[in-house]
């Protein structure tokens, strides 16, 4: 996926309704399962299950910090970014407005993963069921998912 024109219509779209602070979300699928972090017990929403990513930087591209997080987060390097998979609305631990983008990821290899943020990783598969927040769920429903 290199159409840099989708990147930057979401992230106009995103501060043109008051959001705050973007956020990515990566997808990375393999084998029918997917990669999901879990907070660290003294963490903002500790415990939740979430998709690796984080705060977009002053000046990054919606394309460029989903392989900056993920690498950060868990050593893993994307390789490739396939698809958008739809975001959701939240406020940060200091009350801004945040939106966050999801893409679905390919990333060179799947491990090791050497977690630096985040208290445990765990690969599941995706659907409703899928631990975390309602809104990851409704990103891991995605149909495009279940073909990984």
């Amino acid at each position: 996926m290199t159409d840099s024109a989708l990147f930057t219509r979401l992230a106009s779209q995103a501060l043109a309704e008051g959001v705050h602070q973007l956020v990515v979300g990566a997808v990375i699928a393999s084998h029918g399962r997917v990669l999901l972090l879990r907070r660290a017990k003294d963490d903002f929403m500790a415990g939740i299950c979430e998709l690796p990513g984080g705060k977009v930087e002053p000046g990054e591209t919606l394309d460029v910090a989903p392989c900056r997080e993920v690498e950060e987060e868990t050593g893993l390097g994307i390789t490739a970014i396939s698809g958008y998979l739809g975001s959701y609305y939240y406020a940060s631990a200091s009350g801004k407005k945040s939106r966050q983008f999801n893409f679905a990821a390919t990333v060179a290899a799947t491990e090791p993963v050497r977690l630096r943020e985040h208290g445990a990783c765990f690969w599941a598969a995706p659907g409703p069921d899928a631990p975390g927040t309602d809104a990851v769920k409704d990103i891991l429903s995605n149909p495009t998912l279940s073909a990984s």
